[in-house]
């Protein structure tokens, strides 16, 4: 095989031990672990991933040591070696490679002489997957070579050393060896079968792998017969169409002429059937071998660069066997991001952008909606899953929750679906991302119709976010209508309609087409009665075809160019190969850049140095779009955003709504929206919303669930005081001290200013009381003044009556100073005029006790007391102890005044405004002076209860005393209890009741006598002797 294999080996299918031991005594892996197994390919979608065995085996070289011979793996030392040497290498998955046993001369590789004494060969081997050669229709390949056959030199494989690793290095050595010789002959073993291929020849022809196909019928295994065949079903004209995209870029690119002069490009296409083990096979006949005549063929060499394969589950399969060669592989499709990695998959490269990006976009549009409540859905490969798992991850790190997890199995069970259907349901979650191709997304559609479930918001990933297959059929319209995704940016091809409409089954090339026969009696429905060379042919009762049909006249989506998409992707991978082939081609000797600054060799372009021009690769197209490689061999990511919205004509269109630029260096620029034209599902035009819990509205806090995800929680409702004005606030924020919350809790508003208003019933009440105090304290002085001189008047003291009727209208008055809003002035004027006047009443009545008492006992014989108690001494005893109340409450007001204040509490929504006394002390003494002058009345009073008169003063101030201390003691423990303007109140309330019995006890009976009985209000009555009483 040219490029590939020594010109001194043959090939040989190997056994389960393998040569020199078992399959592990090279690797120390057991068989059952090799890359490519049935198993491993067949079994569960994408767990061809890093997971199931399909790394690179473990490669080992044993260097030879002068006078030894080691047999690999043995690690003993022979003392006598054989004459000729043993050499074997495995080949590329599971090809054991001998030497031919030498015959006349031996050739040492790559020497290009003979020897008739060769020197001893050290044992050389290398051991490749051990399960690989066991694929049904695999070829095992005895090569017989020409021993004489001349030898040229090529390039020296150090050359490229440094872009391979030892084993590598040697199968580089292997394919330059030989592309040395060809004229080997391939021989292949009874009963193998290749696959179907379609070709062109060139100077340099390109591979293919695309999944025309989208299954396999795997046939029963009986290991007692050579299998049968797999039979490829289910055509794709999607994937029909991006094949001929790829002959359509290379034919004009031939046309042309301009970029490739002289030199003709061809292809050599194969279906991938949508199975990793398909795909290598394939992938394995493009490097390995060419189709001949009859049971023998030609070896024919590697290809130089590859296209394909469009899953990513294939592609990491194809990737990891053809970078064991280096030869380029640029795929369409395939945009897991695990393929980015270059040193598992060091020749892959892609014009698909990377999922790592479409779940950028992805998590951008869930966050720029307020999606806090997602469910993910992943169809069983490696594109589905691994971009599931990285939107799962990165979507948490906005705060937006997972609600399910789930994925299609690739036998789409219909159980397993139906679960994941109930679970949807009942999670709650209204947007639901399916990550998954077209074809799993179609098998959970199919029983989300079976169950009636509707009205969920879709978001499609770029596998199906623009297929056909699910917006034609009207089935799936009333479900789908509204949905939304990713798709790459489309572009219009011109003459690629016309090229793709050019197929007829009558056209000169048709047969050699082992594709145009399945898919254009597929299309029509009908059967050709023909078979195509290498396929397998069913018809399964199809009517014969009239010989009329044209594709012109139908429409599908093979010939809908208005989606041109991943079309355009293969077409850039075509002229990215082309710009690199004319890179090579263009080389200045002596400014290569390999080694030496060597160029490449043009007439045999060797597929790492090509891969080295592709990775270089950056041109504008026709188009204005910039192609080229990042370090991870991945474009840029550019995408449109799609809705899917149902037109009156019953078609489903996809509406560009929107479009997300990864180069964009400013983040909230990256994703932009034309929100206005979006039509969601139900034909709403209002945003969904997809939460855990209902959105907490402002006024209310979220409270997190024990043992929920932190998505679910409960609405609660933000305390007095406290507020929240947006919906889902974490927490409430408590309001300044002179603000309270409303009563929707939203907004901060002033506290309500609370004191004794005249306005309020309890103001109004009290200065009703307060003014009726005073009109009655004015009708007994007017009584008192109509009748100053009858006896009850005169025998009383009528002067200090009407100066305690003057005091106590002014302590009436007084209690009118407490109502109101307080100021400075009313503050200071409250007090004191409280204080002075309650010392001027109570030195009144005590100067009237005093009087009364001094009175009696100035008739004892040889008394000279009266005399100290006059008129004028009177008046001056109560100046003096209204005085003292007067320089009290002058130094209070100096010293540290009553000023207004604000009490704030937190926990209450008013503010309550009162004054201050300033100083506590002074309060007290201004209270206990009073006191200490209403306790000696009181004493000096209840001493003269029983003094012989009729009418004896001394009783009535005795009862007004008992009244006045019982008031304000009780008054104390309620002022300092009472809250806000209620303490106000509670002294306004002392102070009236005190001045009510002062003026009930002391002169109503008086009153009483003077206008109902008269005949009492007489000397003789007066002086009479009283009736015993006892007390």
């Amino acid at each position: 095989m040219n490029d590939l294999f020594p010109s001194d080996l043959a090939f040989t299918k190997p056994n389960r031990a393998g040569a020199g031991g078992s399959g592990q005594a090279a690797t120390g892996r057991p068989d059952t672990e090799a890359a490519g197994s049935p198993d491993s390919l067949r079994a569960g979608g994408d767990k061809e991933s890093r997971s199931t065995g399909l790394e690179h085996p473990t490669r080992t070289r044993h260097r030879y040591q002068p006078g030894s011979s080691r047999v690999h793996g043995a690690g003993t030392s022979n003392p006598n070696p054989p004459p000729v040497p043993t050499r074997q290498q495995q080949g590329p998955r599971g090809w054991n490679i001998q030497p031919k046993p030498a015959t006349g001369s031996s050739r040492v590789h790559g020497a290009g002489t003979s020897n008739p004494n060769p020197p001893p060969v050290p044992t050389r081997q290398r051991q490749g997957p051990a399960n690989v050669g066991r694929y049904k229709g695999e070829v095992p390949l005895h090569i017989h070579l020409d021993q004489d056959a001349p030898t040229r030199p090529s390039a020296s494989p150090d050359s490229h050393s440094a872009h391979l690793d030892g084993g590598d290095v040697y199968a580089a050595e292997v394919a330059q060896e030989c592309g040395r010789d060809q004229s080997l002959q391939c021989k292949l073993i009874a009963g193998s079968m290749s696959l179907p291929v379609l070709e062109k020849k060139g100077d340099i022809v390109l591979g293919g792998l695309f999944s025309l196909h989208d299954m396999v019928l795997e046939p029963s295994l009986s290991f007692t017969s050579t299998p049968p065949p797999a039979q490829c079903t289910r055509f794709n004209f999607r994937t029909f169409r991006w094949m001929q995209t790829m002959m359509f870029a290379i034919e004009e690119i031939n046309r042309d002429g301009k970029l490739l002069p002289n030199v003709t490009l061809g292809y050599r296409i194969y279906d991938s059937c949508s199975t990793p083990h398909q795909a290598l096979k394939a992938a394995m006949e493009l490097v390995g071998r060419e189709k001949g005549s009859g049971v023998e063929g030609i070896c024919h060499g590697t290809v130089p660069a590859v296209i394909g394969d469009g899953g990513s589950t294939q592609s990491l399969v194809v990737a990891r066997f053809l970078g064991v060669f280096h030869v380029p592989q640029v795929s369409y499709f395939s945009s897991c991001a695990c393929l980015s990695d270059k040193k598992e998959f060091p020749a892959f490269l892609r014009t698909m952008p990377s999922d790592f990006f479409q779940v950028d976009a992805l998590v951008q549009l869930v966050k720029h909606f307020g999606w806090t409540w997602v469910g993910v859905v992943a169809g069983d490969d490696a594109y589905g899953r691994g971009g599931a798992n990285i939107f799962a991850d990165e979507v948490r790190k906005f705060g937006t929750c997972v609600a399910l997890h789930e994925v299609i199995p690739k036998n789409r069970a219909q159980t397993t679906i139906s679960s994941i259907i109930s679970k949807i349901r009942s999670s709650g979650a209204q947007v639901i991302l399916v990550f998954a191709v077209e074809q799993d997304a179609a098998a959970l559609f199919d029983e989300a119709l079976r169950e009636g479930l509707t009205g969920i918001q879709w978001l499609a990933s770029e596998a199906w976010s623009t297929a056909a297959v699910l917006s034609t059929p009207r089935k799936y319209h009333h479900i789908l209508q509204g949905s939304m995704g990713f798709a790459i940016r489309r572009a219009h091809i011109p003459g690629l309609q016309d090229f793709l409409l050019r197929l007829h089954p009558s056209s000169p090339d048709a047969l050699a087409d082992p594709f145009l026969i399945p898919f254009w009696e597929e299309v029509f429905q009908c059967s050709l009665g023909l078979q195509a060379e290498g396929q397998e042919h069913n018809v399964e009762g199809k009517p014969p075809c009239s010989g009329a049909e044209e594709l012109g006249n139908v429409k599908n989506i093979y010939s809908d160019v208005s989606q041109l998409r991943i079309s355009y992707n293969v077409y850039k991978a075509v002229y990215a190969i082309a710009h690199a082939l004319k890179a090579m081609r263009s080389c200045v000797k002596g400014k290569g850049p390999f080694p030496l600054q060597a160029c490449p060799d043009e007439e045999n372009i060797q597929p790492w140095q090509l891969l080295h021009y592709i990775k270089q690769v950056e041109y504008l197209n026709s188009f204005g779009d910039e192609t080229k490689f990042d370090e991870n061999g991945d474009p840029a990511a550019m995408y449109d955003l799609v809705n899917w919205q149902l037109r009156p004509n019953g078609e489903m269109e996809f509406v560009t709504i929107g479009k997300f630029d990864e180069t964009t260096t400013v983040v909230n620029q990256k994703l932009q929206i034309q929100e206005h034209i979006i039509v969601w599902n139900g034909n709403k035009t209002t945003v969904p919303l997809s939460v855990c819990s209902s959105i907490c509205p402002p006024g209310t806090r979220k409270a997190i669930k024990p043992n929920f995800p932190v998505c679910c929680h409960d609405c609660v409702v933000c305390t007095a005081g406290e507020i929240s004005n947006q919906t889902d606030a974490i927490e409430c924020v408590r309001c300044l001290p002179e603000f309270w919350s409303n009563a929707e809790r939203t907004a901060c508003i002033p506290k309500k200013v609370e004191f004794l208003s005249f306005s309020d019933t309890m103001g109004i009440t009290l200065m009703a009381i307060s003014l009726i105090g005073s009109f009655c304290t004015c009708v007994v002085a007017f009584i008192f003044s109509c009748h100053r001189l009858t006896p009850i008047v005169r025998a009383n003291n009528s002067e200090l009556s009407f100066l305690l009727l003057f005091s106590l209208t002014l302590c009436f008055l007084c209690s009118l100073t407490f109502i109101g809003r307080p100021s400075e002035w009313s503050c200071m004027l409250r007090h004191t005029a409280f204080g002075i006047t309650f010392v001027l009443c109570i030195s009144c009545i005590l100067g009237k006790t005093i009087v009364v008492l001094m009175a009696f006992k100035a008739t004892l014989p040889g008394s000279n007391v009266i005399k100290w108690f006059g008129t004028v001494q009177q008046k001056a005893f109560i100046t003096f102890c209204t005085l003292v109340q007067v320089i009290i409450c002058t130094v209070w007001l100096v010293v540290v005044p009553p000023t207004p204040r604000q009490l704030m509490p937190r926990e209450s929504f008013i503010i309550i405004l009162l004054c201050d006394e300033g100083s506590p002390i002074a309060f007290a003494l201004v209270l206990g002076y009073i006191g200490l002058l209403a306790c000696i009345c009181l004493i000096l009073a209840f001493l003269a209860r029983k003094l012989p008169d009729n009418f004896n003063e001394a009783r009535l101030i005795t009862f007004s005393m008992l009244i006045f201390c019982a008031v304000w003691i009780a008054f104390v423990p309620a002022y300092i209890s009472s809250p806000g303007k209620y303490s106000t109140a509670t002294e306004v309330f002392a102070i009236l009741a005190s001045s009510y019995g002062l003026l009930g006890c002391i002169f109503a009976p008086k009153c009483y006598i003077i206008l109902l009985r008269p005949e009492k209000n007489t000397w003789k009555h007066l002086m009479s002797k009283p009736a015993t009483v006892k007390y």
